[in-house]
Order: structure tokens, then C-alpha cells, then sequence
């Protein structure tokens, strides 16, 4: 079976100058999906609109802090002054937050739950109204898998991505009636900028941004009924640290 036909749609995608926001950016506009990617920084940003106009795509880039209301409101008008409208949010910028508990400082803790939970709120704060009006929309997150264990001293980090996880059910279930879905992914190790380089970490044995661009694909694709339900784990088959 075909999965639905999502050329002409229009998404949002945090974080998408690097990394799996990058992968996934590029994967939409492949399909001819309408992107608009979100980051703090210009440069990283125009390097992907470039890349998908020169692949035939349509992309705009928007210098966005997604912790800042402003931000995010200006990027949602935005995004509907271009192009009418918004069917798909992917929020996918996250930062680290790694120690114990008891170790983190209060400006620390805030920094990562700002970016990683407050920043996919606004976004859906600012964008479900819209796709309730027309009736549909489809949201994916960014989570990890963080977000379903719990190891000790990952800190504010493991903590964001299990609320993170928890707030993508409750606008699952409150907002299901309207035709609107929402996907949940937590990906293991993934090769990106952020991990490049770490101590002990096999490359070769982890995934990479386009893994996670294939399963929003995927998801995305399916028959508006399917519901795919809890966060979506996707890992290696071997350990990626050595």
C-alpha cells in the first residue's frame, strides 16, 4: 500500500541547520514537502536551504530561539505568511545536560528543560491551533532513548525527554478528535555534531541522521487512521561504545 502524498505540504523543523533536523529537513523536501528550518544560527541554516534548492526543493530558513515566545510566534507567521499554512512540526532542536542530579546547577537545569521541553510547547502551543481549525496536522518529536531509560548521571537531559515523551501523549489524546496525530521518537546513539568525537564511541556503530529522516518519513506517510501510539524506540543492534 502507498503511503500518503505529502507534496505540497508544509512543515516546520527545529533544529534543523545540523545534524537529524538537517536529515530530516532534506528527507521532506525530497518528497515535496514546503520546509521551513528553524535554528539560532544563519550560516548552518542557508547551507540547507541551498542544498534543497539545488535538489528542486522549496525551503525557507528562519533564525529562531525556540525558548523565546517571540521566536517561535514569529516563526509560525511566518511560516503561514509563505505558505499558507502549517500540516507537520518536527521539534528536533534539543541540547545536553549530562550529572548527577545534585551536581547541576539551577541555570544548567533550566537551560536544557527551556530548550528541551519548553521550546516543543510553544511550538505546539503556537501551531495546533491552526491544525485544529483545518482539521488536520501531524506532529513529531524528537526524544530519545534518555527518554525511556534511566541512567544515572544523565542528569536534566534524561529528565527533559521523559516529559518530553509525556507531553506528546497528552496532545496526542487531546487533540486526536481533530484529525491531528503525533509521533514520539527516541533514537539511540546518533552520529551528529554534538557527538563527534566522543570518548569511546564507535561510529561505525551507531546511526545516522538519515535512520531518523527515513522513520519520520515512514510515520508521516501512513494512512491518517494509523496511529503508531507510544514513543517509537529505534536503535543499533551492537553497542556503539567501546
Amino acid at each position: 500500500m502507498t503511503g500518503l502524498d505529502l507534496s505540497g505540504k508544509t512543515a516546520i523543523v527545529t533544529g534543523g541547520g545540523t545534524g537529524i533536523g538537517r536529515g530530516i529537513a532534506l528527507a521532506l523536501a525530497k518528497i515535496g514537502v514546503n520546509v521551513v528550518i528553524a535554528g539560532r544560527r544563519n550560516g548552518p541554516l542557508g547551507e540547507v536551504t541551498k542544498a534543497i534548492g539545488k535538489a528542486g526543493g522549496t525551503s525557507r530558513g528562519i533564525v529562531t530561539d525556540i525558548t523565546d515566545e517571540r521566536d517561535v510566534r514569529h516563526l509560525v507567521e511566518q511560516t503561514v505568511q509563505t505558505f499558507g499554512t502549517v500540516d507537520i512540526v518536527v521539534s528536533n532542536a534539543g541540547t545536553g545536560g549530562s550529572g548527577f542530579i545534585h551536581n547541576h546547577s539551577v541555570e544548567s537545569w533550566d537551560r536544557v528543560m527551556a530548550t528541551n521541553l519548553r521550546g516543543p510547547f510553544l511550538l505546539a502551543r503556537y501551531t495546533l491551533p491552526l491544525m485544529r481549525d483545518q482539521r488536520h496536522g501531524h506532529l513529531v518529536q524528537i526524544s530519545s532513548e534518555s527518554g525511556l531509560e534511566y541512567y544515572p548521571g544523565n542528569g536534566a537531559y534524561g529528565v527533559s525527554k521523559h516529559a518530553l515523551n509525556a507531553l506528546g501523549e497528552y496532545i496526542q489524546r487531546e487533540n486526536q478528535e481533530f484529525g491531528i496525530r503525533v509521533d514520539t521518537i527516541c533514537p539511540g546513539m546518533v552520529v551528529t555534531p554534538m557527538s563527534q568525537g566522543s570518548p569511546g564511541l564507535n561510529e561505525d556503530k551507531c546511526l545516522y541522521p538519515e535512520d531518523i529522516a527515513d522513520l519520520v518519513i515512514w510515520l508521516l506517510t501512513r494512512r491518517p487512521n494509523v496511529k503508531i501510539g507510544r514513543p517509537v524506540l529505534i536503535q543499533t543492534m551492537e553497542n556503539p561504545w567501546q
